[in-house]
């Protein structure tokens, strides 16, 4: 079929291009248009706390998004300030549609510290959230603070605006654009020394950004049948131009390796799509496939993710295998002119002839050495691993500087629980008892004040508001969750709030994930046993992407969970990791990881089915892949260390756990562990039993060559 398609290609290659180039400029188009188009929430759809909160956005217009707390400090007493009570009702004046709850409105000493120096208003704003809506922060502590006397200061926290205190001079701010562009960049210097000659430098970013461009139209269109996250856009630019550019790397290294043999262009265009083409279909199904199994997840915003990112490697490989073999067809050998780089810094002659064959026969001497070497390394950061703590990170761990920050200090040493920034509510319905939930919640253990304001009341339905003792994300908080619900058996009453929705999240994610696990593995194993022909090189391809992928969980714990180093990207130690961050590392390093696998063992067994020996395939194998899967690996790392100046904690830590695991899994993996545990396996590398064979339609192989000499 390949064969088929490369004749295609080649006789009219013209018209595949300028089809491209159609296709292309409607892709500029589409990405502007899908902009205003991305689903900007985060959900959980069925569980009890977020159905509660859609149910109390509903009735009183708010409860969806998390309060922004107003706090104010006296060395009076705040109680008897009227200028504070005034300040709190400018301040909730000055957001329409806001429901507000304070010692004024409620008469509960839960909003004002021990000492009475220090109290706080709970602002709800109004309306659905999303991740591009802001808090009002700014805009609320200067109503609050016009006309103030002086000695009382005054300074706005909470959730949201910590979370925007958090992003604050981010270079992210600038866009997917920019980040595209200098990921862009990044990956033209590699290329400079990968190829240096200027047509095969640039071909990779031609394909790429059709990759990426076309990607944006179908998304576009996918928005029309379903939400898709506004990440997915990060995704498609800076994934899209690593997996794009990895493709575009393994056929032109294959071509040009072809034209070296003596082959005229068509011979080696043929031979390239034929081989290097097989290898490119099955990295990038590898890839969808770690990425599609995101649906399994009960999550919109996940599953969403999944989608859309599904379609970034599968127009990849239709680029790769279509428009970068009409462009090769059309330069022949013009892709090696116009070099831009001296011939002394370029590989000459043969892979296994340099500095990778060198290499690949030293850990075929001392594969004992070099396989404890590698798995001393991973086992280190595996073991880091173990301690992930899949949570929302709690507020008191948020960088930034600015009144969020201030204020949350102002609690601080007031005494006051950094509960009231993520406060439970309760939704009471058919004419429940409000009065009396909040007086059941104020025995609850772990909480520490609980109130019905008056004013909160609509039709059948109140709302109650309660403070736990800890911070909404700090460990204990669901065995108040628990107590809380407890209570609130037979009154009508429903837990929910920030807090709350928060933890329906993280079940459901964590519920959903070892079905994900299974998925992934099950499709894998079947795809890499079809490619490879053997089914102990599929079960040891994916054993090793596990290793990699605990090795960059490690990397993401020791980094900002115990934040050591963190302080390069302006976060403290974080003491936990967002539930989706490790989640969507699964999906996206399972398959890009995989494609370096594929790149390398087909090359592998294509050599040991013309020689016959293992010890000659693995040298062949990873003198001729080792300069491919290391330049494509530092191209992804690139891409992914500019995605981590993007804003928010949560796109920091994916970026950076996405960038470690790529280049491990490139080097320690790649570089030592496959090929000193192959030749430990010997032969039993290419153990394929009949059975499995008749079960995937594998044909028998023809006897293998027999080595005279084999080559160590």
């Amino acid at each position: 079929m390949l064969t088929r398609l490369a004749h295609i290609i080649i006789r009219h290659r013209r018209a595949t291009v300028g089809a491209w180039l159609v296709l292309t400029l409607f892709g500029v188009f589409a990405a502007g248009q899908v902009s205003t188009r991305w689903n900007q929430t985060l959900s959980a759809p069925g569980r009890p706390a977020y159905e509660a909160s859609q149910r109390t956005l509903d009735a009183f217009g708010v409860g969806v998004r998390a309060p922004d707390v107003v706090v104010f400090h006296t060395q009076g007493d705040a109680t008897r300030s009227q200028a504070i009570d005034r300040a709190m009702d400018r301040a909730a004046g000055s957001m329409p549609g806001a429901l507000a709850s304070s010692y004024f409105s409620t008469g509960s000493l839960a909003y004002v510290s021990q000492d009475r120096h220090t109290t706080f208003e709970e602002v709800y704003p109004p309306g659905p959230a999303d991740v591009t809506a802001r808090s009002g922060a700014e805009m609320l502590r200067g109503a609050a603070a016009k006309g103030l006397p002086a000695g009382i200061a005054v300074n706005v926290t909470g959730r949201d605006p910590l979370d925007e205190a958090s992003t604050q001079g981010s270079s992210g701010g600038s866009g997917v654009v920019v980040e595209t562009a200098i990921g862009g960049l990044g990956a033209l210097v590699i290329l400079l020394f990968v190829f240096g000659t200027l047509p095969a430098v640039l071909m990779p970013l031609v394909v790429a950004a059709a990759a990426i461009l076309n990607t944006f139209t179908l998304v576009w269109a996918l928005t029309y049948v379903t939400s898709v996250s506004i990440i997915v856009q990060f995704l498609i630019a800076l994934v899209g131009l690593g997996v794009a550019v990895d493709y575009s790397l393994l056929m032109i290294f294959r071509f040009r390796d072809e034209l070296r043999e003596g082959r005229d262009v068509e011979a080696a265009l043929v031979e390239t799509m034929t081989h290097a083409g097989r290898s490119v279909i099955v990295s990038g199904s590898t890839v969808a496939v770690g990425l599609l199994s995101m649906i399994v997840l009960p999550l919109p915003f996940i599953s969403s993710m999944g989608i859309g990112g599904m379609l970034i490697p599968v127009v990849s490989v239709l680029a790769s295998l279509t428009l970068l073999p009409a462009l090769l067809a059309i330069l022949g050998h013009r892709i090696n002119s116009v070099r831009v780089m001296p011939r002394r810094l370029l590989d000459r002659g043969r892979p296994e002839h340099g500095a990778w064959g060198r290499w690949a026969r030293l850990v075929l001497r001392r594969p004992t050495t070099a396989a404890v070497a590698g798995l001393t390394a991973v086992a280190v950061l595996a073991a880091l691993a173990t301690q992930l703590h899949p949570g929302e990170p709690q507020l008191k761990n948020f960088p930034g500087r600015g009144t969020a920050i201030a204020a949350r200090q102002m609690l601080a040493h007031a005494d006051i629980s950094p509960g009231v920034m993520k406060p439970f509510d309760v939704l009471v319905e058919n004419g429940g008892n409000a009065r009396q939930v909040a007086s059941d919640l104020r025995s609850v253990p772990g909480i520490v004040g609980a109130t019905a304001p008056p004013s909160w009341h609509r039709g059948e339905s109140s709302l109650v508001e309660a403070f736990a003792s800890i911070d909404g994300a700090a460990p204990g908080i669901q065995a108040t969750i628990d107590r809380v619900n407890a209570a609130l058996a037979g009154t009508h009453g429903t837990l929910t709030g920030a807090a709350a929705v928060d933890r329906d999240f993280l079940r459901a994610l964590i519920g959903g994930f070892p079905y994900v696990l299974a998925l992934v593995m099950a499709l894998t194993l079947v795809l890499l046993v079809r490619a490879f022909r053997s089914v102990v090189l599929a079960i040891k391809a994916v054993v090793l992407n596990l290793v990699s992928l605990a090795a960059a969980f490690g990397v993401v714990v020791f980094v900002f969970q115990q934040g050591h180093g963190s302080s390069l990207w302006s976060i403290a130690a974080t003491g936990s990791i967002t539930p989706w961050v490790p989640v969507m590392i699964f999906a996206f390093l399972f398959g890009l990881s995989m494609d370096y696998e594929v790149f390398m063992l087909t090359r592998m067994r294509e050599a040991y089915d013309e020689t016959g020996s293992t010890e000659k395939a693995i040298e062949l194998g990873l003198a001729r892949t080792g300069k491919l899967v290391t330049s494509g690996a530092l191209i992804l790392m690139f891409a992914f260390l500019v995605l981590s100046t993007s804003p928010g904690y949560e796109v920091k830590l994916l970026a950076i756990g996405l960038a470690a695991g790529i280049i491990l899994d490139a080097t320690v993996i790649r570089a030592l562990l496959v090929p000193a545990l192959m030749r430990l396996l010997g032969e039993a590398n290419w153990w394929m039993p009949r059975w499995t064979r008749a079960a995937l339609r594998i044909p028998d192989p023809e006897p293998a060559p027999t080595m005279a000499t084999p080559s160590a």
